[in-house]
């Protein structure tokens, strides 16, 4: 057995096209190209998904030598017990 040739392939094609017109095949090919997008939309939300959820929960830091200059301010209270 031998591959397919382009006759072939034309032939399968013409037969498709008899049976299910070019309307069906028209509504399909759309119905598929919407399906192939709505998946890659949703494998590039999943990727920058777990980003962002990352990204808000890091605290930017200062370089050491900007920490070593700055001093904080703080002011102790006591404690009263109730």
């Amino acid at each position: 057995m031998g591959s397919l040739s382009v006759w072939h392939w034309l032939i399968v094609l013409a037969i498709v096209v008899l049976v299910f017109g070019t309307g069906k095949l028209k509504n399909m090919g759309k119905d598929l190209g919407g399906a192939i997008k709505g998946f890659k939309e949703g494998m590039r939300e999943g990727d920058e998904a777990p980003a962002e959820k990352t990204a808000a929960k890091e605290i930017p830091q200062q370089p050491a030598a900007a920490k070593k200059d700055e001093a904080i301010d703080v002011e102790a209270k006591e404690q009263t017990k109730a």
